[in-house]
């Protein structure tokens, strides 16, 4: 074995399958892609509270994707390589949002795309799926849906208390009725036909209802 046969190795033969002026390329159009799926999730999040790691999660999801597929692209050996050992991993982080799920999608489809070199599918596609996005989530309903918890002492109570809901919002509906001795607790579901609140202060001043609260709704509600 000759000095030379030492140096000689599969691994170093394949630096060059991959050219930099195609990875440097590839990589800053997943950066901007990424940037702008970060903007559109930052703009379009409706959730309780808004996680910074996981808009950042997204741009490097996007450069990750990009990397892999590049790799896998350049050889068809290591494709399979891959393919295996991505199937052991296992993620237990959940996901509550279940928009969260198309942003994560759409940052690997993206990745996925640059890597194959449909820049212009990546790009004209990033943009119609974030302005449909941006439309369709920020678009507010003509009627906004809030829950109103009602605490009161019994059926003649619950009876006013329903009544006056029925007369004062557009629309109300029960979505759970919990009895115990001596107290029924109301979740209803109403609509307001304008910005006005009042109606809340007018529900506690009724005979035999101990407390009303009105809270924000998104539309799912756990009983």
């Amino acid at each position: 074995m000759t000095f030379n046969d030492i140096f000689k190795s599969s691994f170093l033969q394949n630096v060059n399958s991959v050219s930099l002026v195609d990875t440097c390329i590839a990589l800053v159009l997943a950066f901007l892609i990424g940037m702008f799926i970060f903007l559109v999730y930052k703009r379009t999040f409706q959730g309780v509270m808004y996680s910074s790691s996981f808009a950042v999660t997204l741009v490097a999801l996007t450069m990750i994707t990009t990397l892999v597929i590049l790799a896998v692209t350049s050889n068809v050996v290591l494709s399979l390589g891959m393919v295996g050992a991505l199937s052991i991993v296992r993620f237990r982080t959940a996901i509550k949002e279940p928009l969260d799920i198309a942003f994560l999608f759409w940052s690997i489809a993206v990745g996925i795309v640059l890597a194959a070199g449909l820049i212009p599918l990546a790009v004209i596609g990033s943009v119609l799926v974030g302005v449909v996005l941006l439309v369709l989530v920020n678009k507010k309903p003509h009627l906004n849906p809030y829950i109103v918890v009602v605490r009161c002492d019994g059926d003649a109570s619950e009876k006013a208390a329903r009544e006056l809901l029925a007369s004062r919002c557009k629309k109300s509906v029960v979505k759970s009725k919990s009895v115990r001795a001596g107290e029924v607790e109301l979740n209803m579901e109403v609509r307001l036909g304008n910005e006005s609140t009042d109606f809340v202060n007018e529900l506690a001043a009724l005979p035999g209802v101990a407390d009303a609260v009105l809270v924000s709704y998104n539309g799912e509600y756990l009983g």
